[in-house]
């Protein structure tokens, strides 16, 4: 099958499994610390807080991130970051476990997750394209869509089984577990493949004469984020997508993460468990449009395909806010999870194409801090209007958002021309 062509090739089979696991951590933390935070505090606005203070230092630290990325051995950023996540987790799971966990040190925690997150995901992205041959990238980028959600299908139900029957801080320190095996995948690959590890990433004519004069100016350092923005600035497809996600993410992510404990809890009636079990959903969702589209060497008319796949999203979303039917809440979260698979393909596999190599890793960082920049506000906004009118209102103006949002994106010739 095309969809695990990519895992033929050691370097990516190893950073995929290494990551996979690492996912798989991670959905557990994401369910035992919300539940956490609701139990604590019973606050929508502590909820909100939590990401905000994981949202603002990455957007604050991206570009500084990309340009680290596109200077310095990517995967050795990334194996750095693994393992500064997991000692960070690993203290959450100890002072949880002697139950002196508070609130300020999830917001400490929060933090440094934010700032590796700077680091990490433009490297990523970034180390994908280069440790893998070009006709098996539409596979890896599948396979890692697949990984992420894949991992994230049975890591809230047994998210909440762990924190059923041992804790919160036994949830933690999985988690912490998870980073230190993925540091172990990567350090895998910098060790058999010093190539890898260690060749500078090649730069546009004149680029190299740039860097060189002053490597770790001020300057430089600038220069090369102008650089990317011009890249991005000249292509108009980039950009506005970039705006228009700014906006969505603020206006479906954000009800998701802060909203939906609380719908579960207190519309729903359900516990933990209900929560899970629409997370695993969504999950599942994403990953059964990963494997679809994993099936297609080049997908045609990605602009038209990408942003009707998300005004179906934001229709699905609308759902959440309509009913308090569990059938029907667990089918607009598998939906709208796998509307946001296809967008999601499209979109990394047009940047690892269209965008010149030696600026993937900026045009990476400025892609992630347009598209997310606006988060922490909504989920200021969401904590806020869940506490104040309750969690179905929330989702229902967040889905409206979306889709009026996609329809004006369509009007733009560069969007709807996209192939």
């Amino acid at each position: 099958m095309n969809l695990f062509k990519s895992l033929t090739h050691r370097p990516f089979a190893l950073l995929w499994s290494g990551q996979s696991i690492s996912r798989l951590g991670d959905s557990l933390y994401q369910i035992a610390m919300a539940w956490w935070v609701l139990q604590k505090t019973g606050s929508a606005a502590a909820m909100g807080t939590v990401l905000i203070f994981s949202s603002v230092p990455m957007l604050i630290f991206l570009l500084i991130g990309g340009v680290f990325t596109d200077r310095f051995p990517r995967l050795k950023v990334m194996l750095i970051s693994d393992i500064l996540s997991g000692v960070v987790v690993a203290t959450v799971a100890a002072l949880a476990f002697a139950s002196l966990l508070e609130v300020w040190h999830v917001y400490i925690a929060s933090i440094v997750f934010g700032l590796v997150k700077a680091f990490f995901f433009p490297a990523y992205t970034a180390a994908v394209p280069e440790i893998t041959p070009g006709e098996m990238l539409t596979s890896a980028n599948s396979l890692t869509n697949l990984g992420q959600r894949g991992a994230s299908i049975v890591g809230p139900a047994l998210a909440a089984t762990i924190v059923a029957f041992g804790g919160t801080s036994l949830a933690f320190g999985l988690d912490a577990l998870s980073f230190f095996v993925s540091a172990v995948c990567i350090f895998l690959i910098v060790r058999s493949y010093a190539n890898f590890a260690s060749a500078p990433v090649a730069p546009a004519a004149g680029a190299a004469e740039r860097v060189e004069t002053n490597p770790r100016g001020v300057h430089s350092v600038l220069m090369e984020i102008k650089e990317g923005y011009l890249a991005v600035i000249a292509s108009p497809w980039l950009w506005i997508t970039i705006v228009v996600f700014s906006l969505v993410n603020a206006a479906c992510a954000a009800p998701m993460a802060v909203s939906l404990p609380f719908l579960v809890k207190v519309n729903l009636q359900k516990d933990v468990g209900t929560l899970g079990f629409l997370t695993s959903m969504s999950s599942l969702g994403f990953v059964i449009g990963a494997l679809v589209l994993g099936q297609f060497a080049r997908l045609k008319r990605r602009g038209l395909l990408g942003y009707l796949s998300t005004f179906g999203m934001g229709a699905l979303i609308v759902v959440f806010g309509l009913t308090t039917s569990l059938p029907l809440l667990a089918a607009a979260a598998f939906l709208s999870e796998a509307s946001i698979a296809v967008f999601g393909l499209i979109w990394t596999n047009t940047l690892q194409e269209l965008v010149p190599r030696h600026l993937l890793g900026r045009v990476s960082s400025i892609d992630a801090l347009g598209s997310f920049v606006l988060l922490p506000i909504g989920f200021g906004i969401a904590g806020w209007a869940t506490d104040l009118a309750g969690a179905p209102l929330v989702f229902m103006i967040g889905g409206g958002s979306t889709m009026l949002l996609v329809l004006l994106a369509l009007t733009h010739p560069a969007i709807r021309g996209l192939d």
